[in-house]
């Protein structure tokens, strides 16, 4: 990817930050970071609770992680892989991080897929005749031309899928699985709401289904449909596949069990336009110690081609970003390098994160930790962690466990177990603990995948708040002497 001189958002566009960052620096400098006797050689480094609260000043007077996402998102728009918006981006984040003045800060080219979604409708022609609105699944196939028009069968589980029999063949099925509202206690169900996104055209060609439509995976919606990825067998039939809003899943689902014949014409688009070279983008803040060992922060700088791209995953993005810049300006270096990895194509084929850990192979073990920020830029409530051994997970939640109290200032120091991020999976065979930072969530998935994925949706003293706790778990895991997960001994 060719990368050229292009506007951009940066610290130096914004009136204030400068003087407030310096502020902070001078209370820091008046204690641990004032400049040692002539007889004292050792680095003065300042306590990780002087670190905390530094970094939690500066998400209380500044703004410019919004600024920053401001611009991505209103200038740049949404970033599909192959999109010349993401080749944009690409450009933006590379010149936003060297006018920020970090080191090593470059585009590393990624071979990725390169999907188009086209044209698409949904009419529903019986009982009656409506268009209905809808998103095509990505990496989803197109219907030939004048579309599919086909009876609709209504199933929710598997079960009932294989219910159908004969029944499913030559038919449209719509997968109408209900997403459960939100609670503290279990979270969102996502996880288990989303598999007929993923799997559902692959199940329904089986049974001899000409096309699928699925309820879209929110357990709130303004009739507002939510795209993503769905997976196609490798060999076999690949029948086309769309998301419908809740409200038209549950209506074409009651009409069905009041006996009504359904029939919809599905036209769809969609095309596989080969492989596009994108980049991810990398930045530094070398360690003082051992630089050759890495703690890696980031978000992924793709999107669907709806919305903006605000909360999935350019609030991802710009914490990263600035929680680098922020540590920057506070004078601090850490013990090891904290690493930026902004990357590309993880919506539609996890191209970047699998080109990180290939391109990566020989450093991977130095990184101390990955930590993803991919669940939009609410407010933070701590970190979870992923590692494939059993017993080094269990020492590596008992590790965080010991460091999270210094997180209370910024509440983000609750430990979640089994959650890290897409990009950074890829790492977890060679021994990286995969961390992801955990937000409050509860409405995340009202705007997940859709046209409503807007900067509007973003509150700027959230965004601040994870910037905070994304740079101050950076910092940390950076700093302490022993690593969570050690390299075996040779």
């Amino acid at each position: 990817m060719r990368i050229r001189s292009t506007p951009f958002a940066t610290t130096r566009t914004y009136g204030g930050f400068a003087l407030r960052i310096l502020a902070v620096v001078l209370v820091l400098s008046s204690t641990a970071l004032a400049d040692p006797p002539p007889t004292e050689r050792r680095v003065q480094v300042p306590s990780t609770t002087k670190v905390v609260r530094a970094l939690g000043a500066l998400a209380r007077t500044d703004d410019v992680a919004y600024r920053k996402l401001t611009w991505l998102c209103d200038r740049i728009g949404h970033r599909l892989t192959g999109s010349p918006a993401l080749e944009q981006a690409v450009q933006w984040a590379v010149g936003a991080l060297t006018a920020d003045g970090h080191e090593n800060v470059r585009a590393e080219p990624v071979t990725a897929r390169k999907w188009i979604r086209g044209e698409e409708s949904l009419t529903l022609l019986a009982p009656r005749v409506q268009r209905l609105p809808l998103l095509g699944l990505g990496n989803g196939v197109g219907t030939p031309p004048g579309g599919v028009t086909a009876d609709v069968e209504v199933v929710r589980t598997e079960a009932e899928l294989d219910a159908l029999g004969e029944r499913a063949r030559g038919r449209i099925i719509l997968f109408d699985l209900a997403m459960p509202p939100w609670t503290a206690e279990r979270g969102t169900g996502y996880g288990d709401a989303v598999r007929f996104r993923v799997h559902g055209p692959r199940l329904a060609a089986e049974k001899g289904a000409v096309g699928v439509l699925v309820r879209s995976a929110t357990a709130r919606s303004l009739r507002t449909p939510h795209t993503g990825v769905t997976v196609h067998a490798d060999s076999g039939t690949r029948i086309p596949g769309a998301s419908v809003t809740t409200e038209d899943a549950a209506w074409i689902a009651r009409l069905r069990a009041a006996g009504e014949r359904v029939q919809v014409r599905l036209e769809l688009g969609a095309r596989d336009a080969g492989t596009t070279l994108s980049a991810n983008v990398v930045a530094e803040l070398v360690g003082r110690e051992r630089p050759e060992e890495f703690v890696v922060i980031g978000g992924h700088l793709d999107s669907w081609d709806v919305g903006q791209g605000a909360h999935d995953d350019g609030a991802g993005v710009v914490m990263a970003m600035q929680a680098l810049t922020w540590l920057r300006g506070l004078g601090v270096r850490p013990r090891r390098t904290i690493r930026v990895v902004l990357w590309t194509n993880e919506e539609n084929g996890l191209a970047g994160g699998k080109a990180y850990a290939r391109d990566h192979a020989a450093e991977l073990p130095g990184h101390v930790a990955a930590l993803e920020a991919d669940m939009g830029g609410f407010r933070p409530r701590g970190v979870g962690i992923v590692l494939e051994d059993p017993a080094a997970q269990s020492r590596a939640e008992r590790k965080l466990r010991a460091l999270a109290p210094a997180m209370r200032p910024l509440d983000a120091h609750r430990i979640f177990p089994g959650f890290g991020g897409a990009d950074i999976g890829p790492m977890v065979p060679a021994g990286v603990p995969a961390m992801g930072l955990r937000v409050d969530d509860s409405t995340y998935f009202d705007y997940h995948h859709t046209e409503a994925d807007t900067l509007d949706k973003v509150d700027p003293a959230a965004l601040a708040a994870s910037t905070a706790a994304l740079a101050a778990w950076a910092w940390v895991l950076a700093e302490q002497p022993d690593r969570l997960n050690p390299p075996a001994s040779p």
